[in-house]
């Protein structure tokens, strides 16, 4: 049964094998950059429960949830809220985001941010440092054994945090064989789309001490973030919940509030 997710990635493989440029300058082009701001040492600093704030216009499966957001307001509020760090879309064809989408939120704020895409070539993760990105998504789901460990260490080369997201023990096992610090559990199934809190608290209590915990999608508010800082995470990734809020600023406090 085909998922959301390969029908996505079909579209981001496809134009990855149309991209004809050289991975080599990439890479030096990708490391002269200046120096990212610590997304991992930012959510290992935060008191409580960290919030990355996601600046997010639609999804595919609910359609336009802020399509016309400004990332640079929608940033500064995150900030003014207490986020601990940013994630912004730039999947223009299935999340309408773009790449000036992050310049402008990261110009915005001193706050580190994730380029939140679906990343299967090394020219992606190239492409997110010298968009100015202080991370990169890595979903496991989405990539074999040999890429996820490629591009998991390109991304350390580039300097960039690898975010690698997990759904099940099978991935947690996956991303910690590649060394992964920083490690995200979704709690949407695949195939069904549905949240699954019991799941994300069960894989999340079994991800290492030594690695950032982050739970991902479908946080519906204080309380889910609450079960979630018990479960053991130490940060919420949240977008549809604050871009739709009416208030993003005090709907970050009060996901930093919960404990």
């Amino acid at each position: 049964m085909a998922t959301y997710l390969d029908r996505i990635l079909a579209a981001h493989r496809a134009r990855a094998r149309a991209d004809d440029r050289s991975v080599a300058p990439l890479v030096a082009e990708a490391r002269a950059q200046s120096a990212p701001r610590g997304f991992a040492a930012a959510l290992r600093a935060a008191e409580g429960l960290a919030v990355i704030a996601e600046v997010k216009r639609r999804s595919p499966s609910k359609g336009d949830l802020a399509a016309g957001l400004d990332p640079a307001d929608l940033a500064r509020a995150y900030q003014r809220g207490g986020a601990t760090c940013l994630s912004v879309l730039t999947d223009v064809e299935f999340f309408g985001g773009s790449p000036d989408d992050l310049r402008a939120a990261r110009a915005a704020t001193m706050l580190p941010v994730l380029r939140k895409d679906f990343t299967v070539s090394p020219a992606d993760v190239c492409d997110a440092r010298i968009m100015g990105a202080d991370a990169v998504l890595l979903i496991a789901a989405a990539l074999d054994d040999d890429e996820l460990a490629e591009l998991h260490t390109l991304a350390l080369d580039v300097r960039l945090d690898p975010l690698v997201e997990i759904h099940d023990e099978e991935e947690l096992g996956r991303a910690v064989a590649v060394g992964a610090h920083l490690i995200g559990v979704n709690q949407r199934d695949l195939v069904t789309f549905e949240v699954d809190d019991e799941r994300a608290a069960r894989v999340g209590r079994a991800i290492p001490d030594t690695a950032v915990r982050v739970a991902e999608s479908g946080i519906r508010g204080a309380d889910d973030a609450a079960s979630l800082a018990a479960a053991g995470f130490d940060a919420v990734l949240v977008g549809e919940l604050l871009v739709t809020s009416g208030d993003p600023a005090s709907a970050v406090a009060l996901l930093r509030s919960a404990h």
